[in-house]
Order: structure tokens, then C-alpha cells, then sequence
């Protein structure tokens, strides 16, 4: 039997439930936006999952707050000497005022990012992103033209934005995928399993059986790199 999936609504919830081969309900609260996700046996009765569910509520809403409410780190002020992260290394922001058009140059352990005299941190902030969006874009490309002939689809295209509760998102039916800024900050083995993951939505638009296997078949680390992403919160 297929798994197939269904949804239930409680309360302010929803809840995906999935019915597949598995011998126990299963219930995740999963960061960064508390989705929860059930997995329970293909022969269980869809009123006693619900039971069983009810059962949890309590917990599931103290878990969701938790996740709602974690610490997240401060925002940035685009100022001289802070801290910024691309591609998983900490660099220190050198601010280089001078009166020429704006740029940014990567240094061994600097962003250095030239702005004219008096140029507001709103603006700063505009630049720095442009920059992290075309790297981002580069690298997108490199991955998708690497992994199209491998999985025998083709990204129509691809875009990338900010999301305040996902890492990518796919529309098969555009062949278009899209990612998060805010992968320009991380190593780039998570960028790629991204990729991949809404790559392979392209051939399976579901989270089930089949998805999950060709995530094993085209990317057989994604576990490691899902878990390193789910226990990062979206600073959006």
C-alpha cells in the first residue's frame, strides 16, 4: 500500500497526517515554525489517530511555543566590526567609506563594504544583499546544471528571497524553485541539499516514500544537513 497523507485541523492547528508503512504514530513539532507532522500505520483508524493526537495536545502546543519563542540572535546593524556569516565562515564587517560607487570585496577574513560617506545602515544593508544574492544565484546555477543531467529534470527557473519559515519552496508544475537569502550564510554542503530537495520535488511533489528515496538516491547526506538546518532558527 502507498503512503497517502491527509490534513486535520485542531484548534489554531494543522496537522499533515501521513499513513505509511510504519508500526507506531509518530509526532514531530519541527523548527523553525513548529509544523507539526504526524506518521502512523497504514491500518490505524483515522478517529483514533485523532485520539491519539488530542492526547498530545498539550504537549504539542508547549512545544511549538518553545519553538516560537527561542532565542534568536540580534539583527544586524550593518555596522564596522560586526560579525557576518557567508557560506559558513565568520567574517568581520570592515566599513570603507570613499567617494565612489559601492562595492563589496571579500578578504581573507573581512567583507569589506565600500559605501560613500554617510551612507545609512538601511543602505549598507541593501548593498551587502545584493552582493550575497549574486553569489547565492552563482551558486544555485552551478548546482542545478550538476544536478539536472543526474536526476533527468530541467529548472525551468529559479529566484531567490527571503521566507520567514522555509528554506526553498517548488512549483513543479513551472519547473521553478526558489531559495532562502539567508542560505548564502551557510556551508555550501546545505545549500546543495536544499537544492537537491526541491529539485526532487520536481519528480515527486509529495513527502513521501518515493521523495524521500530520491533524496537517498541524489544526495545521500541530507539527513545531517536537514537536521544542522532544523536546529537553526530563520532570522527573518
Amino acid at each position: 500500500m502507498n503512503p497517502k497523507t491527509s490534513l486535520l485541523e485542531l484548534e489554531d492547528l494543522k496537522i499533515a497526517i501521513t499513513y505509511k508503512a510504519v508500526k507506531h504514530l509518530r509526532l514531530t513539532v519541527r523548527p523553525p515554525g513548529g509544523e507539526i507532522r504526524v506518521s502512523a500505520p497504514l491500518t490505524m483508524n483515522p478517529e483514533t489517530v485523532r485520539v491519539l493526537i488530542l492526547s498530545k495536545l498539550d504537549w504539542i502546543q508547549a512545544q511549538r511555543q518553545k519553538l516560537l519563542h527561542q532565542d534568536r540572535p540580534a539583527p544586524p546593524r550593518y555596522l564596522d566590526g560586526e560579525s557576518h556569516f557567508f557560506q559558513g565562515r565568520r567574517y568581520l564587517l570592515r566599513i570603507v567609506e570613499q567617494p565612489a560607487p559601492p562595492r563589496v570585496n571579500l578578504a581573507p577574513d573581512a567583507l569589506e563594504l565600500y559605501v560613500r560617506p554617510s551612507t545609512p545602515p538601511e543602505k549598507r544593508r541593501q548593498l551587502l544583499e545584493e552582493w550575497l544574492r549574486g553569489r547565492l544565484k552563482t551558486a544555485i546555477a552551478s548546482l542545478v546544471a550538476q544536478y539536472e543531467p543526474m536526476m533527468g529534470v530541467k529548472v525551468k527557473e529559479f529566484g531567490v528571497k527571503r521566507m520567514k519559515t522555509r528554506w526553498g519552496t517548488c512549483n513543479p508544475g513551472a519547473c521553478r524553485i526558489w531559495l532562502n537569502l539567508e542560505l548564502a550564510q551557510h556551508p555550501l554542503p546545505r545549500l546543495e541539499y536544499v537544492v537537491v530537495h526541491e529539485m526532487a520535488h520536481l519528480l515527486e511533489p509529495s513527502h513521501n516514500q518515493r521523495f524521500w528515496g530520491l533524496l537517498d538516491q541524489f544526495y545521500p547526506q541530507w539527513r545531517a544537513c536537514r537536521e544542522e538546518l532544523n536546529r537553526l532558527p530563520l532570522i527573518n
